[in-house]
């Protein structure tokens, strides 16, 4: 199991293409960017509001979760980044959130959306001011989708 996946060359590249495609799309920055990239993706690695992305797959596969996602999504680091995102959704909810991540592929990015996600163990939460962006590499090629939020509460 991958106890430190901040560190891993993969994830700091990861990172630095997430805090630059947030900085890029929404015009400031997800966290204050002080030292180097490793300094800089333990940073939103243990940040205190959830970031999560996938990556383009016909079935979008998770590659990212700071330590927020993976508490609250209750998985460790390599559980995480084999599952396909939409079982984060109630299977009922999973139309709406391709809605949802559709709308954001055409738009470049949605801020402000809303919705209920459930964890691995049957949790479920309801999740506001949600930001969702496409991510671009530096040729512009599309490379998946982040999401970030702060604001959640337990549903019982």
């Amino acid at each position: 199991m991958l106890k430190e996946p901040w560190k891993q060359s993969k994830i700091i590249t990861w990172s630095q293409l997430l805090l630059d495609n947030y900085r890029n799309l929404l015009g400031y920055e997800l966290i204050e960017r002080k030292g180097n990239s490793e300094e800089q993706a333990k940073a939103l690695f243990f940040s205190p509001f959830a970031v999560a992305s996938h990556g383009t797959e016909a079935d979008p596969i998770y590659n990212y979760g700071n330590q927020v996602i993976l508490d609250l999504w209750e998985r460790n680091w390599d559980e995480f980044v084999q599952t396909p995102s939409r079982l984060s959704a109630e299977p009922i909810l999973q139309e709406e959130r391709q809605k949802i991540l559709d709308k954001t592929t055409t738009q470049g990015y949605l801020k402000n959306y809303q919705c209920v996600r459930i964890s691995r163990n049957g949790q479920r939460y309801k999740i506001e001011d949600i930001t969702i962006l496409n991510l671009q590499d530096d040729q512009g090629n599309y490379c998946g989708q982040a999401a970030t939020f702060s604001n959640w509460s337990v549903l019982n």
